[in-house]
């Protein structure tokens, strides 16, 4: 694999005059530091910066100053001495700490599932403290604390980049996510409904090992689940509530890592500073063109910049997986055999193989295109990449019988089931309406289409052609290609299906921005005509949607053929383009030019959406807030359920009346997780939508939240205690079913005001009451 240049090219001897060397002069020490400075002053303004957005935001300086800590001396620092004992590499010094913060992740939750099991969480704290000791007692681990020396020559500018990308994640978080509610009752409910459902599942994994879903008792819990794992050893350690971790601090650092390694990553395909920073900010700005009014929604939606929040398995599976990218593209290419790199992979492997499920498989076509590619072009077997393939498949096989039970968690092959919600989305029709077949054709041509224009400057490699059997390149267009694929082929509830996209985003990416310097380069463009070419792609992302008006979704009465026109408008100003290209015989020049317009249409295609719906003022809800009005909530849920987490313990067993959304009982929307998540504790039956038993049993056209419960006598059982309680209808809970309390909703219709001449009253606060299952005293 190619290493980034250290130098550019020299201009002539007379344009540098010479000068003393580095670290003598008349003050080299107060120069030496003085660049030292410079060079870590992006990194100390963001860090103000971070802590100032989190303090504004109800996040106390004592939980700001632990989990800080705690990111330094328990994940970053042993993880980059780990990372530099292990892996031998020109890095930069944020580059060493990405990796390192990421194999800290990977480590941390391999050690606390054992603590975890054996019930001392607190255990988990030995990894960091024995690496610190082998490092520190060790002769050949202890030049590690230092380094290699200077790392690559990088540009000034660049540890500015992943910098100003960190703050405007942070600043996007800030206005999205932060800027939502407060971390206060009944403010919370908010948030978007899997929040709770989040929660839970850090209580339940700080409690518990195995787990097991905390909305239906003896649920088993087939997830991928280890993002929640290192939340709950985060909360032991710092003592930070889950609630301030999942909702304010635990998706930062997994961000920030992520931007860096993507970057990292970037610089080293495309054997360019430039290159890695252009690959790390559109990875953070790229979609389909959306040449519509209106909103920005599905069309365009999603990523890592919208979605990591909502789903913290998609954005920890993320960081996770770069570095395997990264080891794989290496390993793949080197001459001898690394074992301590390929002991990295395997870390890195089995941390991603419980991070989310949608990576491995994306991973294990970009390999068997390599293998392929390699076989034919060398006439030999590529034992590299095969041992690759093995190490991921066995990963893959071990996520799908033992992690996720051989379950199909309601995936399912259904070719095009996403573009009928895109269908619906960009003609308003109803959710469940079938669009006509020539509806749908033409829905997805426009969105291949779409997606066509912000790959396409992968053609750039045309101008090199050996580039595009690169290994690196092969495997990185395999990932892109396998990620979009899947999500055309297969279905799922909640339209999950479209994780797979949306992780391979950073990778197909690289390729673009590596196929527009590589023809840039080959063409020797000046830089004027860089600048026209890039305004040229600017104006048609911005004229083509004001100039049709085209408004998503559409207005009453408008054929869904209205969507079309701005697409015909792009791909008939496309071949004019191509048309003048070989008419005025531009050749090389003229294509880098187009491939340069299109790359500016497509990369930042998300930022486009954004503005143009800012400017048409329909720029609506943020995206990441709640997509549907939160029902007013009863009072005192939170006091009630922390005061029965206080006082009892996490092996006993909680019985509710609360099963559905607030405001959403009829019918009845089983998205309902706020309170085994508050008390964090097991309920007997809350919510009942995300659970295997109900995705298993969803079909594409039903919406899996009004599924019944499948377990209609447990159900019974859990209400008679509420609407009709007898000293037999809670004897049936507390010896029949194991139940210890009763967290009670009595606001809800039908509750009985009799509950406490059978239970004990232990607390009450607003709406909420708790009960003890034993008879009240006297």
């Amino acid at each position: 694999m190619a290493t980034s240049r250290q130098d550019h090219a020299p201009g002539p001897p007379g344009d540098v005059r010479p000068g003393p060397p580095a670290g003598q002069g008349r003050h080299p020490a107060r120069r030496t530091w003085g660049r030292r400075l410079l060079a870590w002053a992006p990194a100390a303004l963001t860090i103000v910066f971070v802590a100032a957005v989190l303090n504004l935001h109800g996040v106390s300086v004592r939980d700001i100053a632990c989990y800080g800590a705690y990111l330094v001396l328990c994940l970053a620092l042993p993880g980059l001495l780990l990372v530099r004992a292990l892996y031998g590499d020109n890095r930069t010094p944020a580059e060493e700490l990405a990796l390192g913060t990421a194999l800290g992740f990977a480590v941390e939750v391999g050690v606390y599932i054992p603590a975890r099991a054996v019930g001392l969480p607190l255990l988990v704290l030995a990894w960091p403290i024995a690496t610190y000791a082998a490092f520190l007692a060790v002769p050949g681990l202890r030049g590690h604390w230092r380094g290699k020396g200077a790392g690559p020559a990088a540009p000034v500018w660049w540890p500015w980049v992943p910098a100003l990308l960190i703050c405007y994640l942070v600043a996007k978080t800030s206005h999205s996510l932060y800027g939502i509610a407060p971390l206060t009752w009944p403010d919370l409910v908010r948030y978007a409904d899997d929040a709770p459902f989040h929660l839970g599942l850090i209580g339940e994994l700080k409690h518990h090992m195995p787990p097991m879903s905390p909305i239906v008792a003896g649920e088993p819990l087939f997830y991928h689940w280890f993002v929640y794992a290192h939340w709950a050893s985060a909360s032991w350690i710092t003592g930070v509530e889950p609630l301030v971790l999942l909702l304010r601090l635990g998706m930062l650092p997994v961000l920030a890592a992520f931007v860096v390694l993507v970057a990292m990553l970037g610089r080293r395909v495309t054997d360019s500073w430039a290159g890695g920073a252009l690959a790390a900010g559109a990875t953070l700005l790229v979609g389909a063109p959306r040449l519509f009014l209106g909103s920005a929604g599905t069309f365009t939606w999603g990523g890592i910049h919208d979605a990591a929040w909502l789903s913290p398995t998609f954005a920890f599976g993320a960081v996770l997986f770069v570095p395997v990218v990264l080891l794989v593209t290496d390993l793949i290419q080197r001459r001898r055999y690394d074992l301590r790199g390929w002991l990295l992979l395997g870390v890195f492997l089995l941390a991603v193989m419980g991070a989310k499920a949608t990576y491995l498989p994306m991973l294990l076509v970009g390999l068997v295109a390599v293998a392929l590619v390699e076989a034919v072009r060398r006439r030999r077997v590529p034992w590299p990449v095969l041992t690759a393939l093995l190490m991921t498949g066995a990963c893959l096989a071990f996520a799908q019988f033992v992690l996720f039970g051989g379950r199909r968690q309601g995936l399912m092959v259904a070719p095009f089931s996403y573009l009928r919600t895109v269908w619906q989305e960009l003609t308003g029709m109803p959710v469940g309406t079938a669009p006509a077949l020539a509806s749908l054709a033409g829905v997805a041509v426009m969105y291949l289409l779409a997606w066509a224009v912000t790959w396409s400057p992968m053609l750039g490699l045309l101008s090199r052609p050996r580039l595009l059997v690169r290994p690196d390149v092969v495997l990185l267009t395999g990932i892109g290609a396998a990620g979009l694929g899947a999500m055309i082929v297969f279905d799922h509830p909640g339209q999950s299906q479209v994780y797979f996209l949306w992780g391979s985003h950073p990778y197909p990416v690289i390729i673009a921005v590596f196929g527009v310097l590589a023809v840039l380069r080959r063409a020797r463009v000046p830089r004027g005509l860089v600048v026209g070419a890039i305004g040229a792609g600017l104006t048609a992302a911005y004229a083509i949607p004001f100039l049709w008006g085209v408004t998503a979704p559409l207005g009453p009465g408008q054929p869904d053929t209205a969507l079309y026109l701005p697409y015909l408008t792009l791909l008939v100003a496309v071949a004019l383009a191509v048309v003048v290209i070989v008419v005025t015989r531009a050749r090389t020049r003229g294509w880098a030019l187009l491939v340069t317009a299109l790359a500016v249409i497509g990369l930042p295609a998300a930022h486009h959406a954004r503005v143009v719906s800012f400017l048409s003022g329909l720029a609506g809800q943020p995206a990441a807030a709640a997509a549907e009005p939160a029902p007013t909530a009863p009072l005192g849920a939170l006091s009630a359920a922390r005061w029965l987490r206080d006082h009892s313990s996490p092996e006993e067993l909680v019985a509710t009346n609360v099963h559905c959304r607030w405001g959403e009982e009829d019918p009845c929307d089983s998205r309902q997780f706020w309170l085994s998540a508050l008390t964090e504790r097991r309920m007997l039956v809350e919510g009942w939508a995300f659970t295997v038993h109900n995705a298993d049993s969803w079909q594409p056209g039903r919406l899996e939240e009004h599924q019944p419960f499948w377990d209609q006598e447990r159900l019974e059982a859990n209400d008679a205690a509420f609407r009709s309680p007898s000293t037999a209808a809670i004897r049936e809970l507390r010896e029949g079913r194991g139940v210890h309390w009763l967290l009670v909703d009595e606001r809800s219709p039908g509750v009985s005001p009799a509950i406490g001449d059978f239970a004990r009253l232990g607390f009450r606060s607003g709406d909420f009451a708790v009960y003890r299952t034993e008879a009240p005293a006297g």
